[in-house]
């Protein structure tokens, strides 16, 4: 190990040295995941898509409406959030109704107090 600091250095010992740590690292299929959340989240209609779902599952028809965009814009945007598996679609009748997944709820509740 290179020369550090000691207190570094030990914290790094305690958890295994560079292998350790690198061991604690997620993988690159996990940070490959958590990226495409985060794509997903870095445009702002995305995120009210998001939060208006949270508040209550809609369809497409009404998230239309409510953000005055076109289908193809909002099917673009849904299909982003479905990708990272923030929401989901469940067909009643000849409807889709949107709701954000466990994951969806989660991260809402948590980039709300941002």
């Amino acid at each position: 190990m290179p020369e550090i600091p000691d207190p570094i250095k030990e914290q790094c010992l305690s958890k295994g040295g560079i292998e350790g740590i690198v061991a604690l690292i997620p993988s690159d299929q996990d940070i490959d995941h958590r990226s495409l959340v985060f794509r997903a989240l870095a445009e702002p209609m995305r995120q009210k898509i998001l939060f208006a779902l949270v508040e209550q599952p809609l369809c497409a028809c009404l998230l239309k409406e409510m953000l005055a965009i076109s289908d193809s814009k909002l099917s673009y945007h849904l299909s982003i959030l479905k990708d990272a598996e923030l929401i989901k679609g469940k067909k009643e009748g000849s409807w889709i109704i949107y709701q954000p997944t466990k994951k969806g709820n989660s991260i809402a509740m948590l980039i709300q107090d941002f």
